[in-house]
């Protein structure tokens, strides 16, 4: 198999694909994490994305979004090119539906399968082989690359055909960065208003904030600690930019993700783009 992106969320796919025993191809880029562990497990890297899918029946995306998707599949060395008859992509990112579905068609005619299976959780379940992934494909499809996908994921959730994953993808982001957002907004005002951190933590934590994105968030409150939401600003703009795109295109009302958005954006034009979600604490604190 093949895999495009070994980043934060790919080098844990990668890994885990190895102790699976499948034998893995990557393509070589400056944005990959150190890949010395992966060659030593018998992973070996290809120049091109045509290369990359001349050696797999299956490729696994593990790119930031839409244009990511696009280069690597459609330009001139990409993987179309190389793509043997019948060859699966998995896409792995996170996407507007309505492009997703074009993009499919298009691996469609040029012979190959296309699917969706958008990811959740963070860097260190991607490591431990326990990552979510929310899956739109064609019953067959999705039985038949059922056994790779539970090699680096715990959870798997076949929503529908292609795009349902990633409209369920971003549904799923829009509720955790907004929560985030409403709860950064709060946790700064209560400095401002000399409420101290552990009962303003201890309150909400017992009450109606409790759940998976507070717990990501309390530990930089009490320690300045990232490591459970290591998700940049940028990327949290990029997926409610996104979100915003669908559910215009749906009709559906928004005002919430209109202004999540704008929060996300603004701290963004600030300069905080590679700043992870939780800073959006301390940056809301110091008015921005």
């Amino acid at each position: 198999m093949g895999l495009v992106g070994v980043g934060l969320m790919g080098h844990g796919i990668a890994t885990n694909v190895l102790k699976a025993g499948y034998p893995l191809v990557f393509l070589d880029h400056p944005g990959n994490r150190p890949v010395d562990d992966l060659r030593a497990g018998g992973a070996e890297p290809r120049v091109t994305g045509a290369a990359v899918a001349q050696a797999s029946d299956v490729i696994i995306l593990c790119v930031t979004g839409t244009p990511q998707v696009e280069d690597v599949l459609f330009r001139e060395d990409g993987i179309l090119a190389g793509m043997k008859p019948g060859g699966i992509i998995v896409d792995c990112s996170t996407a507007i539906a309505s492009s997703t579905r074009e993009i499919a068609g298009r691996v469609a005619a040029a012979g190959g399968r296309f699917m969706d299976a958008a990811m959740t959780r963070t860097p260190k379940e991607a490591e431990e082989g326990r990552l979510n992934l929310i899956v739109g494909a064609p019953e067959d499809l999705f039985a038949e690359v059922l056994p790779l996908l539970q090699s680096y994921a715990e959870n798997i959730v076949h929503a529908g055909p292609v795009g349902a994953g990633h409209e369920l993808k971003l549904l799923h982001n829009f509720v955790s960065l907004g929560f985030s957002a409403v709860f950064a907004e709060a946790a700064a005002a209560a400095r401002k208003a000399g409420v101290a951190d552990g009962p303003f933590l201890e309150v909400l934590g017992k009450g109606g904030a409790a759940g998976v994105v507070f717990d990501r968030l309390r530990p930089f409150m009490e320690t300045g600690d990232i490591e459970g939401f290591r998700f940049s600003l940028s990327n949290g703009l990029k997926d409610l930019s996104y979100y915003n795109t669908m559910v215009e295109e749906l009709g559906a009302q928004h005002a919430m993700a209109t202004a999540a958005r704008a929060m996300y954006a603004q701290v963004v034009e600030g300069g905080h783009g590679n700043d992870p979600v939780p800073e959006l604490i301390s940056i809301l604190a110091a008015d921005l």
